[in-house]
C-alpha cells in the first residue's frame, strides 16, 4: 500500500469518527433542547414579545442546520463547534431555569407552614435551674393552641406534665414571675419584642429553662384573581431566625396590580392601625403589626376585612437577612427624595442618588421617625431598597455569584405566588419595558398613647392609630379603581 492510499484510509477514518461524533452530539442536542423548550412553554420563561418563540425556533434552527451538515458532509469542523457550543448553550439556560423552578419552590416551601419557638421561662434569680423542678406553669388563654402543643412536648421529650394557672396575657405572667421568682411561665418567641417595649431590659431579666419548635401547617388560600388585576400583600419583618417564623409585620403593603393598564398601586397601612385583628387575634381590635404574631395568615385576612377586598397572594420579607444580599452584589442605589439622619448608627442621607452598603441600606429601611411621613414614607424607602436590589440581581455581574444569592432569597423571602404567576409578572414588566404607572397611597388617622386597649398586651400603654373611616373608603376605592381599570 503506497503512502498516497494510506493516507487516504486514515483522512477517510477521521471524516467517519468526526461524523460518529457530530451524531452524537446532535442527539445531546436534541434531547436538551427539547427539554428547555419544555421548561420555557410549561413555566412561560421569557413570554414577552414572543421571544420564547423566537428563543423554540433557534433551538430548532440549530437542530436542522446541524443535521444536514451531518446528512452532507459538509463543513464539519464547523459543525462540531456549532453543536458543542450550542449544547453549552443549552444546558446553560436548563440550569437557570432549574434554579429559578427550585427558588420558588423553595420560597413556596416556607409559605407552606408558620414556626413559633416557644419556651418556658423564669426569673435570673429563681430558684428553679432546671425544667424537671416545674410543677406548674402561667400562662395566657389567648395562646392556648400553643401551650397546648408546648404541654405536649414537655410530656414527650421529658415526661412532664406541669399544670396551667390561666393568666390575661403575657405580660400578666411576666409581671407575676419578677414579683415571685418561685414561679414559672410559658412564652411564645413572638411575643419578646412586645415585652419589650414595656421593659427594655426584659431579655437579661429571664432564663429559658426550656424551648421546642412548633410547625403549624398553612392552610391554602382560594385566590380570586382573574389574572390581569390582583393584590399581593407584602409584609415586612425585622427578626433575627428563620423566614418561617412568626413575627410582628412592620411594614404592611397591598400591591394591587392591574396588567392591562399597566398600573400599580402599593397602599399602606400604619403598623399602629387600630383594627379588628382575625385568626388568633379571635376579632380582637389591636395594632396592626401585632397580627403577625398569629401568622402572616392572620394578617391578611385582617387586612381583607379592614378593606373588604380580597388578597390574592403574599410576598413577606425579612429586611435583616435580605439586605445582607446588597453587600454580596457590590451596593445598591436609590433615589432619595427627603434628606434625612437616622436614629440608629446615625448614618445622614441626602436627597438624589444614593449608594448604600448592607448594613447602611438596613437603617434605611428601618427609619421612620426621622421620616415626614412616618410609616408612609419607610414604607416607600422599603420598595425603593427592594426594586434597587431585585434589579441588580437581575443583571449580568450578579451571574457569578447565582448561588450565593438564591440561597440568600430562600432563607429571607416567602410567599403563596406561584411561579406561573411570578414568571407572568416579570414578563408583563418586560413586555411593557418597564413602563408601568406606579403610585402610592397611605390610609391616614388619629394618634393616641394609653387610650385604647390591646389584646395581645391588655395592660400595656401602647401607642395606637384610630383610622379615619373616610380615608379607608377612599383608599379602598382608589384599589377597586386600579383593580376594575379605572384608576
Amino acid at each position: 500500500m503506497n503512502k498516497r492510499s494510506q493516507r487516504h484510509r486514515q483522512a477517510k477514518s477521521a471524516n467517519g469518527l468526526t461524523n460518529l461524533f457530530n451524531l452524537f452530539l446532535l442527539a445531546l442536542y436534541t434531547l436538551a433542547s427539547v427539554y428547555l423548550a419544555f421548561l420555557i412553554v410549561t413555566y412561560n420563561f421569557l413570554a414577552f414579545r414572543s421571544v420564547n418563540w423566537i428563543a423554540i425556533g433557534l433551538l430548532f434552527l440549530v437542530f436542522c442546520l446541524g443535521l444536514l451538515l451531518i446528512v452532507t458532509k459538509k463543513a464539519k469542523l464547523f459543525n462540531s463547534v456549532l453543536l458543542l457550543l450550542s449544547s453549552l448553550l443549552v444546558g446553560a439556560g436548563i440550569f437557570f431555569s432549574h434554579s429559578a423552578i427550585d427558588l420558588s419552590k423553595q420560597l413556596n416551601q416556607t409559605a407552606s407552614f408558620s414556626q413559633v419557638e416557644m419556651t418556658v421561662i423564669v426569673a435570673n434569680d429563681s430558684p428553679l435551674t432546671d425544667i424537671s423542678q416545674v410543677t406548674s406553669l402561667l400562662a395566657p388563654a389567648n395562646d392556648a393552641a400553643n401551650l397546648d402543643k408546648l404541654l405536649a412536648n414537655l410530656k414527650a421529650e421529658k415526661s412532664l406534665t406541669p399544670n396551667v394557672d390561666t393568666v390575661d396575657a403575657y405580660q400578666t405572667a411576666y409581671n407575676q414571675i419578677m414579683s415571685d421568682n418561685s414561679k414559672a411561665m410559658a412564652l411564645n418567641q413572638a411575643y419578646i419584642p412586645l415585652l419589650e417595649a414595656v421593659d427594655s431590659e426584659f431579655t437579661s431579666k429571664i432564663r429559658t429553662l426550656y424551648g421546642t419548635k412548633i410547625e403549624t401547617p398553612t392552610p391554602p388560600k382560594q385566590t380570586v384573581t382573574n389574572g390581569d388585576a390582583f393584590n399581593i400583600y407584602i409584609s415586612g419583618i425585622d427578626s433575627y431566625g428563620p423566614i418561617s417564623g412568626v413575627s410582628r409585620s412592620d411594614v404592611n403593603i397591598i400591591m394591587t396590580v392591574n396588567r392591562q393598564t399597566k398600573k400599580v398601586l402599593l397602599t399602606t397601612t400604619p403598623r399602629d392601625a387600630y383594627v379588628p385583628i382575625a385568626g388568633g387575634g379571635n376579632g380582637q381590635s389591636d395594632k396592626l403589626t401585632h397580627a403577625g404574631i398569629y401568622g402572616v395568615g392572620s394578617s391578611v385576612q385582617t387586612l381583607e376585612n379592614l378593606y373588604g377586598l380580597p388578597i390574592d397572594y403574599y410576598v413577606r420579607l425579612n429586611f435583616t437577612s435580605f439586605v445582607e444580599l446588597i453587600d454580596l452584589v457590590g451596593g445598591i442605589e436609590v433615589d432619595n427624595d427627603q434628606e434625612f439622619t437616622s436614629l440608629h448608627g446615625k448614618y445622614h442621607f441626602p436627597m438624589g442618588h444614593v449608594t448604600l452598603n448592607a448594613e447602611q441600606a438596613l437603617t434605611f429601611v428601618r427609619e421612620r421617625y426621622s421620616l415626614q411621613g412616618g410609616d408612609n414614607d419607610r414604607g416607600k424607602n422599603q420598595m425603593k431598597i427592594v426594586s434597587a436590589l431585585i434589579n441588580k440581581l437581575a443583571s449580568l455581574e450578579s451571574i457569578g455569584k447565582y448561588q450565593s444569592l438564591i440561597d440568600g432569597l430562600s432563607g429571607s423571602v416567602q410567599t403563596d405566588m406561584p411561579l406561573s404567576t411570578m414568571m407572568d409578572l416579570a414578563n408583563g414588566q418586560l413586555d411593557s419595558g418597564g413602563q408601568y404607572q406606579v403610585t402610592s397611597q397611605a390610609v391616614t388617622g388619629y394618634g393616641s398613647t394609653g387610650q385604647l386597649p390591646s389584646y395581645a398586651m391588655p395592660n400595656a400603654a401602647l401607642y395606637m392609630v384610630s383610622l379615619d373611616e373616610a380615608s379607608v373608603a377612599q383608599t379602598k376605592q382608589a384599589m377597586l379603581d386600579v383593580l376594575e381599570g379605572r384608576g
